[in-house]
């Protein structure tokens, strides 16, 4: 058996249950891929054939005048081999701050995991080249070691599992069973272009590194291996450290951080943000993130990473999206229909106002008066801090100081809607119910839920 088909029948048979994802562009690389993996199909390997269910994915990101004409090669690339095909076409669209590399393949991963529903496991063609490319990209960027460590053969993304059968063979031994095969392919013109990095290092950089040291991509590979079992060890400090440090859901207590290292504490943030699926930070944002540990008990620093923020409320470290100002939105209520539905800003879900019924009741409804005819009906986020009277107080006292006493973070008290009939406060939906709008037995009421 060939290398390269051993290869792959060893990572495949590692998981026998799980169907079998191809990534498949027509390139030298997928085109081998598909060949060995139709070869392992029609053929009683040395264990067992592989029995996995196996579709190709061609992802046509619609980026080159010859995405079309790839698209047919494709189809006819796996109607040659009765393999079945799934074209997925996505549209890519720039954004500031993002490579088209990086767009392109965020988008390509994101149509390799719509195959199917349940785990599978993609496959891709990346070789002992590409590892040696991306750790030289990974060294330019600046990376430690979990970006030197490269790719893996094995990695979980999503639901799915991403396998690299082929990391320990080079793009030459590819070539070779490509012609050996008789094998056709297609050539991506912008693989040439070395305005993108990969390509300036592929065309221009490794090719006088081999002239100069021939084994230089093993070497390499060597080195991004050392570096994937440095990752794991810190990995392994990290996870001891998280469990030390973690508070609930998406928090830390800062009084556990405080006692690390700044190295320590480096290496448990990157680790909990990557179990978060967040952005990296910088350097220079973990070193502000650790001086705010130590920052005045009444301040409420944050700092911004990626797409997320990461804040402190007295004593712990929140992790929150990049919420948007919503200040100045609200919308008026009218009752006519025995439900109806609010649709809140900025992803917090829904309001339902109902006409009492004993079925309605759940723990999270609050029951408040219907509103006198006329009375006009508003949900906001914003207030002039008026004195109130909340259900469980006694005595009343300012919305602001309410607020605090219910130790509600800053940035979640810019969050709650607030229901008034006219411009007087009569709830803060899913914490109070101002005493005087609480219904008595007879009186007209409605229920609020939100969702």
């Amino acid at each position: 058996m060939h290398p390269i088909e051993l290869a792959l029948l060893n990572a495949i048979s590692k998981h026998p249950n799980m169907p079998v994802v191809v990534a498949y562009s027509g390139g030298v690389d997928s085109q081998v891929l598909l060949h060995a993996i139709a070869s392992l199909k029609k053929a009683s390997p040395l264990t067992q054939p592989i029995t996995n269910l196996v579709t190709v994915c061609h992802v046509n990101h619609g980026l080159s005048d010859n995405a079309f004409s790839w698209q047919v090669f494709a189809e006819q690339a796996c109607l040659a081999l009765n393999l079945p095909l799934k074209i997925c076409r996505v549209n890519v669209q720039a954004q500031a701050q993002k490579s088209l590399e990086s767009l392109a393949r965020d988008a390509r991963y994101q149509a390799l995991h719509s195959i199917y529903q349940t785990p599978s496991l993609i496959i891709t063609g990346h070789h002992s080249d590409d590892q040696a490319e991306t750790f030289l990209l990974a060294l330019k960027r600046g990376s430690g070691l979990k970006g030197l460590s490269a790719m893996g053969n094995e990695t979980r993304q999503e639901k799915d599992l991403l396998l690299r059968p082929l990391l320990s063979i080079s793009r030459a031994d590819i070539i070779d069973y490509a012609k050996i095969n008789d094998l056709t392919w297609v050539e991506d013109e912008s693989n040439t272009d070395t305005r993108f990095d990969r390509n300036f290092i592929r065309n221009n950089i490794m090719p006088l590194l081999m002239k100069r040291w021939p084994s230089i991509t093993s070497t390499i590979n060597r080195s991004s291996e050392h570096c994937r079992e440095g990752q794991l060890l810190l990995d392994e400090l990290a996870e001891e450290d998280l469990n030390l440090c973690i508070s609930g859901v998406n928090s830390l207590t800062v009084r556990s951080l405080t006692q690390l290292s700044q190295q320590r504490f480096n290496n448990v943030i990157r680790y909990f943000l990557t179990k978060n699926n967040c952005l990296m930070p910088s350097t220079e944002q973990l070193a502000q993130l650790y001086l705010q540990l130590n920052a005045d008990s009444d301040k409420n620093p944050v700092v911004k990473v990626g797409d997320n923020v990461i804040r402190r409320h007295k004593g712990t470290l929140y992790l929150t999206a990049d919420f948007i100002d919503i200040s100045n939105w609200h919308t008026d209520i009218v009752f006519n229909e025995p439900k109806t539905e609010i649709e809140l800003p900025d992803n917090l879900g829904k309001l339902y106002f109902l006409k009492k019924t004993s079925q309605d009741i759940t723990v999270a409804s609050q029951r408040i008066i219907m509103p006198n005819a006329g009375q006009k009906v508003t949900i906001r986020f914003n207030h002039s801090n008026p004195i109130c009277l909340p259900d469980y107080r006694n005595h009343s006292r300012s919305l602001k100081k309410i607020l605090q006493e219910l130790n509600i973070p800053v940035w979640q008290r810019k969050r709650i809607p607030f229901l008034y009939y006219d411009d007087v406060l009569v709830a803060a939906i899913g914490h109070f119910v101002c005493q005087r709008y609480i219904p008595k037995n007879n009186d007209d009421s409605i229920l609020l839920n939100w969702s």
